[in-house]
């Protein structure tokens, strides 16, 4: 048997990110190191280390937990309380875990993490069923236009592995599911303490038919994710070498933020309305017949045209919207509130400028759903309803459809800080 490791093979392996949450002791990080270990993804010495570390602890088990929770402060509590990326591949897929905290302060920490993710999951706790906080993190989900969430019911071995448990949970969900918009949503029974589930299928609910969570995030189809249709390539720099081999060479550097960019393809630069012809697509590994979300690559084009930094290549018959008047969802980040009236810097894909708040619509109550018309008052971890103007027009789509060309942050001048995350509506 050939075991020869193929490096071209896994760095072109499809890459699955996706995001945990779920309330605090779901057993967010006890899922991941399960994950881990049972997919036989850490070495020896890490699992002797998480071993001694249970041990010193008194635990009568080993505490997959502690794999994931590197701080000290998380471990001394038990809680995770940043945001921790994990990275580990399967035969089939190359993954990334943003592992996000529960608690309700933490609200920026799990939108930092749910930004990029193709799935959520978003752990029960089989005894305590539907909470104010599982529907706080779905409502995140939904905002944030992840395409794939998965619930997974865990701790059923604290319920016996209970069908009708796990039969009332779907049917509760089912009363506010209505509300979200995410297309694909799944429930897995599992126990991240016992592997139920995880990565081996459990014996003891033999009345599960569906998939194990491993083989939903193998096989799940993430390919029509991103879109494919609008044409969107944001220039984040020109490449003019300037040497002799590359004399005239003058190529645009960025990542595809839509659509399929091919040679020949016609193209309309913004904000100048000039069109052109793609000569050549280059990457670091050669040039491409054709590029996509979310490679990167550099277009080369027959003309010469004043294009520079900030600067988008669209269809010239299929334009995103352009306005220096916008709404968007907006998450506060920041301990300092909101001002209304407040000048702030303004990033979209890779154009930067400032903007003004001109009024808040409404701030959303992210347990209940309802929307509070008359509190103006945005502090930190709260979503509202915000209009901005900015100082120059934005090429943007709405998130709902193009998640690269419809957000935004909103940056702190005075020191530099992030202060919100904005989905343009």
């Amino acid at each position: 048997m050939d075991n020869t490791f193929d490096s071209n093979e896994y760095i072109n392996m499809e890459l699955l990110r996706f995001t945990t949450a779920g309330s605090v002791d779901d057993g967010k990080s006890t899922l991941i190191g399960r994950l881990l270990y049972d997919s036989k993804s850490i070495l020896e010495d890490q699992y002797n280390a998480v071993k001694e570390a249970s041990e010193r602890r008194g635990e009568g088990y080993v505490n997959l937990a502690l794999l994931t929770d590197g701080l000290r402060a998380e471990r001394e509590q038990g809680i995770t309380i940043d945001v921790a990326y994990r990275y580990f591949s399967t035969p089939k897929r190359k993954f990334i875990i943003a592992d996000t905290p529960g608690h309700i302060q933490y609200t920026r920490n799990m939108v930092t993490g749910a930004s990029t993710a193709n799935l959520a999951i978003i752990l029960v706790d089989a005894r305590k069923g539907i909470l104010e906080q599982t529907r706080r993190h779905s409502f995140i989900a939904s905002l944030l236009k992840i395409p794939h969430v998965v619930f997974c019911i865990n701790k059923m071995d604290l319920v016996d592995y209970s069908k009708e448990v796990y039969d009332n949970i779907l049917s509760d969900f089912k009363h506010f599911s209505s509300k979200l918009e995410v297309q694909d949503i799944r429930f897995v029974p599992i126990s991240a303490l016992k592997g139920d589930n995880v990565v081996n299928r459990s014996e003891n609910m033999d009345w599960y038919h569906g998939p194990t969570l491993l083989y939903l995030l193998e096989t799940i189809h993430i390919a029509s994710d991103h879109d494919l249709v609008n044409c969107r390539f944001p220039v984040q720099y020109v490449v003019r070498p300037f040497s002799d081999e590359y004399h005239d060479y003058r190529g645009y550097a960025g990542k595809i933020a839509g659509g399929i960019f091919k040679p020949g393809d016609k193209v309309m630069a913004l904000p100048s309305g000039f069109t052109s012809t793609i000569k050549q697509i280059d990457t670091y590994d050669g040039p491409l017949d054709e590029a996509y979300p979310p490679m990167s690559a550099t277009i080369l084009l027959e003309d010469e045209i004043d294009i520079s930094r900030g600067d988008m290549l669209v269809r010239e018959n299929n334009v995103p919207q352009i306005s220096q008047d916008i709404e968007i969802m907006l998450v506060w980040m920041n301990e300092k509130a909101l001002q209304i009236g407040g000048k702030y810097a303004i990033r979209h894909t890779s154009k930067e400028l400032r903007c003004l708040i001109k009024d808040v619509k409404y701030k959303v109550d992210i347990n209940t759903l309802h929307r509070n018309l008359e509190d103006k008052n945005i502090g930190l971890n709260e979503i509202a309803r915000v209009s901005i103007r900015t100082t120059q027009p934005l090429f943007f789509d709405r998130y709902k459809m193009n998640r690269n060309t419809g957000s935004v942050i909103l940056i702190d001048e005075t020191n530099n800080v992030t202060v919100g995350a904005g989905m343009i509506m």
